[in-house]
């Protein structure tokens, strides 16, 4: 696993994993809250409803393993902030009220939150970065690992594009929010695939990461480069694939180039399928969500052992170093990959993706 460096370039000098951590019990005494039993309470901040994942499968996903894993003693107490960073900071505060006994923060503005994580630390109440890296004294990150999704999601850009790819060749690049660290992740991956072979004719940042902004975002590409010079778009997520795709259709482009994403919604499955997004970035939200869970729960019962066996990997954010941590690998859903992936999963059946207007083409790639 490689490490990440939010704020400077990783070194591998720096490189460090927590394997022989294990053997030693870690944690600062006032970052964790006293060992206890199985009547625990998980706070789980999650932070837009855009993205369906959040609620279909991250928080129902961890609260049936928390449940699991407390002899059905523990709870999970959840908030969505809907993409509203001063909401979330409120409900986090109301958790450190509560005296919850840990919190996983999936952060709407990763810096902007720094000033509850310190709160949280300073209650004696270790708080999880979730997906998103946090900045302030967080006591552990689990996520993906975000830049290798942006290479997964430049390499298939340029598999798709095939032997016309060259340095002639030009890509409008739809990254994800500003206030996502993930964001800036996944497009440094994109670029270390895309960079000399490809030329970047226009990249937007999209705002809160929302569909409609894409979309606004593409309509001026479009305007500004010509629909038909577009060879192909890397959005950073299935959402603004949507988006990006309406503006193409609303361009009048009836031969869509290929585009990216990231998640595995539903939609974009069938997108997929379709033959109107060329992939997506599946991830196994399943493994990321159980392992979110176990962390919380062996930091909360002091079961140091168990928790650095989690969190063999170590990142860094602009305010904290040496963050133990857990990087879920992940893998490119194509229409090759579907069955691999998401149907072998159970994340979707085939009759959930092959409803009666997708039935043709799903017969015509073996989904029956």
């Amino acid at each position: 696993m490689r490490r990440i460096a939010l704020s400077v370039a990783a070194s591998a000098a720096t490189l460090s994993l927590a394997g022989c951590g294990v053997l030693n019990a870690t944690g600062d005494s006032t970052s964790a809250s006293p060992a206890k039993g199985n009547d625990l309470t998980v706070g789980l901040l999650l932070p837009e409803k855009t993205n369906t994942r959040y609620d279909k499968f991250d928080y129902p996903i961890i609260k049936s393993k928390v449940s699991d894993l407390t002899a059905k003693q523990g709870k999970v107490e959840y908030e969505n902030a809907n993409a509203d960073a001063a909401k979330q900071s409120g409900q986090m505060q109301k958790m450190i009220d509560d005296k919850v006994d840990v919190i996983l923060l999936d952060a709407v503005d990763s810096h902007a939150i720094a000033g509850e994580v310190k709160k949280a630390k300073d209650a004696g109440i270790p708080v999880i970065a979730y997906d998103r890296l946090a900045e302030g004294p967080i006591s552990a990150y689990v996520s993906f690992d975000n830049e290798l999704v942006g290479e997964v999601q430049g390499r298939s850009l340029l598999d798709a594009l095939g032997s016309n790819a060259s340095t002639a060749t030009k890509i409008v690049m739809m990254n994800g929010s500003p206030t996502d660290p993930n964001a800036k992740q996944f497009k440094e991956g994109a670029l270390s695939e895309l960079n000399g072979k490809v030329t970047i004719a226009a990249s937007y940042d999209t705002t809160d990461w929302k569909p409609e902004n894409a979309q606004a975002n593409m309509a001026k590409a479009i305007s500004q480069i010509g629909a038909g010079n577009i060879a192909g778009v890397y959005s950073a997520n299935d959402g603004m694939a949507g988006g990006v795709i309406k503006a193409l259709k609303a361009a009048g482009v009836t031969s869509l180039p290929p585009v990216t994403g990231q998640d595995a919604e539903l939609d974009a499955v069938q997108r997929v399928v379709a033959g109107e997004q060329y992939m997506s970035v599946y991830k196994s939200y399943p493994d990321e969500a159980e392992a979110a869970a176990q962390m919380a729960v062996s930091k909360v019962q002091g079961k140091d052992i168990q928790f650095d066996a989690l969190t063999e990997d170590k990142v860094d954010s602009p305010t904290t170093k040496n963050i133990p941590s857990k990087l879920v690998q992940v893998s490119a859903l194509t229409r090759k990959s579907i069955k691999d992936t998401v149907i072998a999963d159970g994340i979707y059946t085939v009759d959930d993706i092959c409803t009666a207007k997708f039935k043709a083409q799903c017969a015509a790639i073996g989904l029956k």
